[in-house]
């Protein structure tokens, strides 16, 4: 009784927070969603404008100079607190490999994405899938295979498998009291470009369609999957237009976003940016979902102002709930800064302005509807 008198108080508590805005929540698009797997829905809407959350590929799992040490963030080192979003990647599990595609083990990662939850972290997953169809990478574009898997196609049988190695893995990562963590699934990203067998170029607009319609179906209906948030990704677009050609519809995307690298010069990364910022902006509201930036960055970061002079302020500008940077694998390949970097004491600036939340601000507001640890 004590218990969930307790829970009602904290709850109101919560929704009295001036870090909150007030404006009307939509609910996710699977209408069986878990408890608190709405709760985190509402909680990210309801914090646009209260600092874009900074996210950060395997940040837990390996740094520059570093491999699976307990407690360690490159993030963290620099800034002081963890990043709010957390991303991973399922790819491998379709080979029932011990390890993902950046060698981390699947029990490590399990066990990372556990930690996160429990101190009130959001975790995201992508997939680098291999080609169902013929075995090669995700970035094989030799045949036209969305085709092929989708309902009626030769290979669905062999996709449906891989699903079920995923399902029977993500069904597996339960909070402290068995709950089922929630999860932003970002299937097919980048599907408006031409590097990936599932991309633009290897398949008929209504063809991707079935695909993503059945995969969330599948997962949601056949594995009792209600515990993921779906983000729709695409890469390149230049009008709303652009971003809506493989739309699977509002019943099977919860977040729209786009991933955007700084790979051309700074001025052009701005120039796209707000671009497609602002187009995002108006998308999200026609058809109530949440704006994110799914994947961004600048590779080595060889500019000493570029978080606070170049990304944030164009991230300000708009209703963006998240924003996720690449992973940090070498001194060659990175995106977020380590200690003694060029952009470490500009990254934090970055960290320490009201304009972001990290995982520090994130903790106390318990997006999923109960107390964390906060470790």
């Amino acid at each position: 009784m004590m218990k969930h008198l307790y829970r009602s108080i904290f709850t109101a508590l919560l929704l009295s927070s001036s870090l909150f805005t007030s404006a009307q929540t939509y609910s996710p698009c699977d209408k069986n969603a878990t408890k608190e797997t709405r709760w985190l829905f509402s909680s990210m809407q309801r914090l646009i404008g209260a600092g874009v959350m900074l996210g950060h590929h395997d940040d837990m799992a390996y740094g520059v100079g570093w491999k699976f040490d307990a407690d360690r963030s490159d993030v963290k080192s620099v800034t002081g607190s963890y990043p709010s979003v957390y991303g991973w990647d399922l790819a491998k599990i379709e080979h029932d490999s011990i390890h993902d595609i950046n060698g981390i083990p699947f029990k490590l990662q399990k066990k990372l994405v556990e930690q996160v939850y429990e101190r009130g972290g959001i975790n995201t997953f992508c997939w680098h899938m291999d080609n169902p169809a013929n075995g090669k990478t995700a970035w094989d574009t030799t045949q036209q295979t969305v085709k092929e898997l989708i309902p009626g196609g030769a290979y669905n049988k062999a996709y449906v498998e891989n699903l079920d190695k995923a399902a029977t893995y993500l069904s597996g990562l339960k909070g402290p009291e068995g709950e089922a963590i929630p999860i932003l699934y970002r299937p097919f990203h980048e599907l408006t470009g031409n590097w990936f067998w599932w991309c633009k170029n290897t398949s008929s607009a209504e063809d991707f369609k079935t695909l993503w319609r059945f995969t969330i179906d599948y997962l949601r209906n056949t594995k009792k999957l209600h515990n993921l948030l779906i983000v729709f990704s695409v890469a390149d677009f230049n009008s709303e237009a652009d971003f809506m050609d493989r739309y699977p519809g509002d019943d099977y995307v919860d977040f729209i976003g786009f991933d955007n690298y700084c790979t051309q010069g700074i001025p052009l990364f701005e120039k796209n940016l707000n671009m497609r910022l602002a187009l995002l902006d108006v998308i999200a509201a026609k058809h109530h979902k949440v704006a994110c930036l799914a994947e961004t960055g600048f590779e080595g970061i060889p500019s000493n102002d570029w978080w606070t002079k170049v990304l944030l302020p164009t991230l300000a500008k708009y209703k963006t709930s998240y924003v996720l940077l690449w992973r940090n694998a070498n001194t060659h390949h990175f995106y977020a800064p380590y200690p003694g970097q060029q952009s470490a004491d500009n990254f934090k600036q970055f960290a320490d302005s009201p304009k972001t939340m990290f995982q520090n601000r994130l903790t106390p507001l318990s997006v999923y509807g109960k107390p964390m640890s906060g470790k």
